[in-house]
């Protein structure tokens, strides 16, 4: 029984230095990883997006005008304006953004957005999609997104615009 006693403590020590030796691997694995991944973000555009939602007003003898958004009514056309920064890489990107449901997709200031009827699985420009037999109208819209070309995207800062209209 005394070696029996004698033994364990010496395999849990083994154990333990087995324990270590491989946590120690799988520390340096993960620190290795680490290191490698801010290499890849760099490479890849970095991109901080900031946006902001406005109610489009048409005052007799100013014209339409747009105030922010702190109340919302039915009928109401609302502009949101999406900022994006490059923080960091180069090259294009894609900005895309999910639709409230409360609102249904006018258009935007540009017209080079594309757009889903489906949450996102398939895109295209609005006359050309379907939703079954029949074309797909803005109340379908679901996302909305733009393609950054590389050009643009050196900048460094750009503003996309769109509207939509409450239900």
């Amino acid at each position: 029984m005394r070696q029996a006693e004698t033994f364990r403590p010496k395999a849990d020590v083994i154990g333990g230095l087995i324990a270590v030796s491989l946590s120690r691997s799988i520390l340096n694995l993960a620190c290795a990883a680490a290191l490698a991944i801010p290499a890849v973000a760099i490479a890849a555009p970095l991109i901080a997006l900031d946006s902001a939602v406005y109610v489009e007003t048409v005052k007799p003898g100013k014209g339409r005008m747009l105030q922010p958004a702190s109340r919302l009514n039915r009928g109401d056309r609302v502009v949101y304006v999406v900022s994006w920064y490059r923080m960091g890489g180069s090259g294009s990107f894609t900005v895309t953004n999910p639709l409230p449901r409360t609102v249904y997709y006018q258009g935007s200031a540009d017209g080079e957005e594309e757009v889903s009827v489906d949450g996102g699985k398939h895109w295209g420009k609005l006359e050309n999609l379907h939703i079954g037999s029949r074309i797909a109208t803005p109340e379908d819209v679901t996302h909305v997104r733009w393609h950054v070309p590389a050009n643009d995207a050196a900048r460094g800062s750009g503003e996309i615009t769109y509207s939509a209209i409450v239900r």
